[in-house]
């Protein structure tokens, strides 16, 4: 069943108000919305700042969907792996939200510093992203950090966009599906420039960090076969 019907199916048998249906969709079709926008935007400017990563696309895209104009089909999804690091590499520059907040419910030993139960946390992704301890040139975009061979050398919590633990972005794999489908379609068609450079990108901290000032792009169309 899909995600609607089971929460349908839920309500059915009294395990689901409609009120937490209702909740649930507003989630979905609200925070799913602006944040994965906002993640496609950064991902633009980042591959249209970075020729050799856009060519690596590029060639993955004519790899994928050969010399034809077809529609992107589900089994697309596991052949797209390079640009699965790609977005995974601006969300981690980029995490669509700013920070997190939890409340702890026992007390926690952390350096040798105790924080009792009852205390708010705030962790900030974009500085975990950036942490040296877990992370090589930090600033720079390297998708090649989240091949399958780099990412079990690291932390599980040192990449965390859509959180982590049972309470994490019910979304997450909907959204990369999402961001795969249209950036694919976008990737395959077009060349893409940016008119600025990253450094002069200015980060908006709202509920969704966004740029600035906008992203300034052009797009020229591409054929089969051109990098």
């Amino acid at each position: 069943m899909d995600f609607l019907d089971l929460m349908l199916d839920m309500n059915a048998k009294g395990e689901l108000p409609l009120e937490g249906i209702q909740e649930e969709v507003d989630t979905f079709t609200f925070e799913g919305h602006d944040t994965t926008s906002t993640s496609m935007n950064w991902f633009l400017h980042l591959v249209a700042a970075n020729p050799l990563v856009q060519e690596k696309l590029h060639l993955e895209m004519d790899e994928v969907f050969g010399d034809c104009d077809r529609d992107f089909s589900y089994d697309d999804l596991a052949h797209l792996t390079y640009l699965e690091c790609c977005i995974k590499e601006t969300l981690r520059l980029y995490p669509s939200v700013p920070l997190f907040a939890r409340e702890i419910r026992e007390d926690i030993d952390i350096k040798g510093v105790t924080l009792p139960a009852g205390t708010n946390v705030v962790i900030v992704p974009s500085m975990v992203h950036r942490d040296p301890k877990h992370w090589e040139d930090p600033e720079v975009f390297r998708p090649e950090r989240f091949l399958s061979q780099e990412v079990t050398k690291r932390h599980p919590y040192a990449y965390i966009p859509f959180s982590a633990g049972s309470r994490n972005c019910i979304g997450q794999r909907f959204a990369i599906m999402e961001e795969k489908c249209v950036l694919s379609t976008i990737m395959r068609k077009f060349k893409i420039k940016s008119k600025l450079r990253t450094d002069q990108m200015r980060v908006s901290a709202e509920l969704i960090i966004r740029p600035m000032f906008g992203n300034h792009l052009s797009f020229e169309r591409r054929k089969f076969g051109e990098y």
